[in-house]
């Protein structure tokens, strides 16, 4: 049995949707607590390099789910750099230090 192109198609586009949702989760949490202590600045950066790289490729390979799912990423990626950025200028709170070990 094969599969229609069309199919892998859709399963492309699932995909994308699912890829697309991984950050909202965050998104939502950082804007509730207005806290972006927890995310890494770093990882944000390399995150939101590798979305841009994907976008390019998937310009250039007229890939639909490609670009959709990087865009959404990127555009929520953007906005937590943005948060991180806000929120440390409204004096949010240091992060808390682990306690010393005996």
């Amino acid at each position: 049995m094969t599969l229609a192109p069309a199919v892998f198609g859709d399963i492309g586009l699932v995909a994308a949707a699912l890829s697309a949702l991984t950050f909202f989760p965050q998104v939502v949490h950082t804007w509730r607590t207005r806290s972006a202590n927890g995310l890494s600045g770093p990882m944000l950066a390399i995150g939101a390099s590798s979305m841009v790289l994907w976008l390019v490729y998937g310009l250039h390979e007229h890939n639909l789910p490609i670009l959709l799912g990087n865009a959404v990423n990127l555009l929520f990626t953007l906005l937590l750099v943005f948060f991180k950025h806000h929120f440390r200028q409204l004096g949010e709170p240091e992060k808390p230090r682990p306690a010393p070990q005996p």
